[in-house]
């Protein structure tokens, strides 16, 4: 079992930053692969950005390619998405997902194990 926990959410103004956090537990960080999604009001669950069991490889979903970037720290059993140049419509509750294959693709069935989810508002 695997408990995955997001920090890092809160307000920004559009053109600021905000870092996420999730932080897993229960099982070896290094088995899984990692990925963020996020929901907006009204709307599907869409991805965001993924990265590889061995970080190698990352993938990003249009609206977050140049803007976005995910990453992970095995000493702190952490991954991160650094959120730059933020707009309104980036406005979501984000959440960070595992999957045992090497990538879970950009389908949230890819995945085995969910954060709770972290509120991200950006005003204009």
């Amino acid at each position: 079992q695997v408990q995955l926990v997001e920090s890092g959410g809160g307000l920004a103004q559009a053109g600021g930053s905000l870092r996420l956090s999730c932080t897993a537990s229960g099982r070896t960080f290094r088995r899984y692969s990692m990925a963020w999604f996020r929901q907006a009001p009204g709307k599907e669950r869409e991805f965001v950005a993924g990265i590889s069991r061995d970080a190698y490889n990352t993938y990003y979903a249009d609206s977050a390619k140049g803007r976005f970037t995910i990453s992970r720290d095995y000493t702190k059993n952490t991954g991160y998405l650094q959120m730059n140049r933020l707009k309104p419509e980036d406005t979501a509750v984000y959440y960070c997902a595992a999957s045992y294959a090497d990538y879970g693709g950009p389908g949230d069935t890819g995945y085995d194990y969910w954060g709770q989810g972290a509120q991200v508002t950006v005003s204009s």
